[in-house]
């Protein structure tokens, strides 16, 4: 499985590593919804691999917030991503956040016109497992886990990062 993120923030470029940020929840999720069998920290992102996840960003620029990313750099960073996925061949891409699966979703080459209404969606109607596929890999949107994101509770995130691992189980 593959973690996409949409882009570092600050701290997550300063220190090297995903997720890294004071506020953000991502690496208590992993542990507490069971995705990796112990805890882990932004610091050890690197051991991942040891239970097949990857992560990585759609855009590597970091920045203070995703406002400041421009209409370009999604698009370049769209094919990277893709060469990514067809070289690594996840079964799964967890796209870490409503707003990057709103901003891929119009690239994605596969999708008819007509079936790009998930980005009128609500964030709540969006996460999950979504009908696209990337070169075979299977799509499932998580919330944002920054402290930033008040669209979901803590409870509502570990939801979600539940329902994946319930997926990549079965």
């Amino acid at each position: 499985m593959l973690f996409v993120g949409i882009n570092p923030g600050v701290r997550s470029a300063v220190t090297g590593h995903h997720f890294a940020g004071f506020s953000n929840r991502f690496w208590k999720l992993l542990r507490d919804s069971k995705l990796v069998p112990e805890p882990i920290t932004y610091e050890a992102d690197a051991r991942l691999v040891e239970w097949q996840l990857g992560i990585t960003n759609l855009i590597a620029r970091p920045s203070p917030g995703i406002n400041d990313l421009r209409p370009a750099e999604y698009v370049e960073g769209w094919k990277t991503l893709s060469r990514k996925i067809r070289r690594y061949r996840p079964a799964v891409v967890a796209l870490v956040g409503v707003t990057l699966y709103r901003a891929i979703l119009p690239l994605l080459p596969d999708v008819p016109p007509g079936e790009r209404r998930a980005a009128r969606l609500s964030p709540g109607h969006v996460l999950g497992l979504r009908p696209e596929t990337i070169h075979g890999a299977r799509l499932f949107v998580l919330p944002n886990p920054s402290g930033r994101n008040a669209n979901f509770s803590y409870d509502e995130m570990l939801d979600a990062f539940r329902a994946l691992k319930t997926y990549i189980a079965a």
